[in-house]
């Protein structure tokens, strides 16, 4: 079975750093491109970032463009994403998602087989 364990959310305040994670088992990870995405109360689930398999592409939704960075350990089969400069607005749950083919969009949702449980992240003013 596939499964994707996203972690290192919380409670910051604005300006502040987070590094999520997310472990990933079951799939070829070094082979696989990645993804997080984010879902606000009362909002459709969001792209954020999305890493190639091997991570030389990558690719950043606006308005995360320049705090937000995508990365990965393959020898960990692990994605992170490092937060910086964090906004009240980036409150969401965060997900990380894995497609299983090649040649698609990975800044749309539905491009996306696999997904984590989500972690929270909260920025307060």
């Amino acid at each position: 079975d596939v499964q994707l364990q996203a972690s290192g959310g919380g409670l910051v305040q604005a300006g502040g750093s987070l590094r999520l994670s997310c472990a990933a088992s079951g799939i070829m990870f070094r082979y696989n491109h990645m993804g997080w995405f984010r879902q606000a109360p009362n909002k459709g689930r969001e792209f954020v970032a999305a890493t190639t398999w091997s991570g030389r592409i990558t690719y950043y939704a606006e308005s995360v463009e320049g705090r937000f960075t995508i990365s990965r350990a393959n020898a960990k089969n692990t994605i992170y994403l490092q937060m910086s400069n964090l906004k009240p607005e980036d409150t969401a749950v965060y997900y990380c998602g894995a497609p299983d083919v090649y040649g698609i969009d990975l800044m749309q949702e539905a491009s996306y087989t696999f997904w984590g449980q989500g972690t929270q992240v909260t920025v307060s003013s």
